[in-house]
């Protein structure tokens, strides 16, 4: 299962750039993550200085 980036999302864009697939990017108000494209490494929850992506 892709990992998703919920509504604490402070629109910061660090997770965009740790991604190892490029999997986000910028939606309407927040990120978002291109669940087809997700390998689940976890590089962009750990990246998140607002805890806002989750498995």
């Amino acid at each position: 299962m892709a990992y998703v980036i919920s509504d604490a999302c402070v629109s910061c864009g660090t997770c965009e750039g740790e991604c190892p697939v490029g999997a986000i990017s910028a939606g309407d108000g927040q990120y978002v993550i291109d669940a087809d494209a997700c390998v689940d490494c976890g590089t962009c929850a750990g990246a998140c200085p607002v805890g806002a992506i989750n498995a």
